[in-house]
């Protein structure tokens, strides 16, 4: 055997013995398990993390994805949701056009409404408190899932207000949990590089802190599969995870496939399933204080999420009726799966269907 594999089948053997022995990943161990190309060894030992955590049970949700807005003063480099106020198709809708296009689409499964959209700067912070109470009073039975860090840190901007106080506004109109979006990449340079001119590194981690110091329990990911290194991808789980160990308020984080701006890029210019399996073990192995890992199936399809719930996934989203943002890009993947369609992808890789709230508490076990 030559020293280079030598020396590589000993570093995965001391990271598999950690793992074992609940010992904590480094961030050269993170660096090495992406470099290595042994899927099957990272994906089983990410399978020990999950069953250890979870057992078999595989989590989804019956929610609804929605937008208010389109509207956005930031430009990042790979977004092509956002438009400018007056450019076609731009949209600011209100409260009670929400609730009409709500009413077109709900049925009383839906336990939760994820919300997030455009920074849009032509209406006052009221604007995005009015919005959540007019779906609050209309929907009382459903769990407010809105906005993201760097909404918060807008809102923050245009009102005035402290971080607490934009957070305690939103939560007297119903918010119940913020969602993942706006961490793109937790590193400044990248971020700089992505004209991500939105909340910074700090600013992101900040918002989540205060979050969860009122008592709100958060969602967290990470955009991967442009510009960034590997060792970008592992400190941005290392920020997580010291967020993590300081509130324990982080209930599940989500890694996203980069999708191109356009439906017809070639497979060149999307992640392969490869990386995106990878991604998903290497996350449950680093994040060793975060309960569930999610397999968003609008990212990645339907069938490498079943086959990441092998791999270290918990969570396999949920129902979404209509999702944009992706869509807008070039995802290839539906905007929308049927709950019957997820317990027989979720049974399909032997694991047990579990539908939950907002809040991972169990609504029902499909044995």
């Amino acid at each position: 055997m030559n020293m280079a594999v030598h020396s590589e089948n000993t570093h995965m053997q001391q990271i598999i013995e950690k793992v074992r022995q609940g010992e904590r990943l480094t961030l050269e161990d993170g660096v090495f398990l992406y470099q290595s190309d042994d899927l099957l060894t990272i994906g089983q030992l990410a399978n020990e993390v999950n069953l250890r955590k979870n057992g078999k049970k595989v989590y989804f949700i019956e929610n609804m994805s929605l937008y208010f807005t389109n509207v956005c003063e930031a430009h990042c480099a790979f977004c092509n949701f956002r438009k400018d106020e007056g450019q076609e198709g731009a949209y600011t809708l209100s409260g009670q056009q929400m609730i009409e296009y709500v009413e077109q689409h709900f049925h009383p499964g839906v336990r939760e409404f994820h919300i997030v959209g455009g920074h849009n700067p032509h209406v006052p912070f009221q604007y995005y408190v009015d919005s959540l109470k007019a779906l609050h009073e209309r929907f009382p039975e459903v769990t407010l899932k809105a906005y993201t860090a760097a909404e918060i840190d807008f809102f923050s901007r245009i009102s005035g207000l402290s971080y607490k106080e934009v957070l305690q506004e939103l939560m007297k109109a119903g918010l119940k949990s913020l969602t993942g979006g706006g961490a793109e990449i937790l590193s400044d340079h990248y971020r700089k590089k992505m004209r991500v001119d939105k909340a910074d590194v700090s600013q992101y981690l900040e918002v989540h802190r205060t979050a969860h110091g009122l008592g709100l329990r958060t969602h967290t990911t990470m955009l991967y599969g442009s510009i960034e290194s590997h060792e970008d991808r592992i400190k941005h789980l290392i920020h997580i995870r010291e967020l993590q160990d300081e509130t324990n308020g982080f209930l599940v984080f989500i890694p996203l496939s980069m999708q191109p701006i356009n439906p017809k890029a070639g497979i060149r210019r999307r992640n392969s399933a490869f990386e995106d399996l990878k991604t998903i073990a290497i996350s449950r192995l680093m994040l060793d204080n975060i309960q569930h890992i999610k397999a968003y199936f609008i990212n990645i399809g339907t069938q490498l999420t079943q086959v990441a719930l092998t791999m270290g996934a918990s969570d396999a989203h949920g129902t979404i009726v209509k999702e944009r943002i992706s869509h807008s890009a070039g995802a290839l993947t539906p905007e929308g799966i049927t709950r019957e369609d997820l317990i027989w992808l979720i049974k399909g890789a032997g694991r047990i269907p579990v539908e939950r709230d907002t809040f991972y508490n169990e609504v029902k076990v499909y044995e």
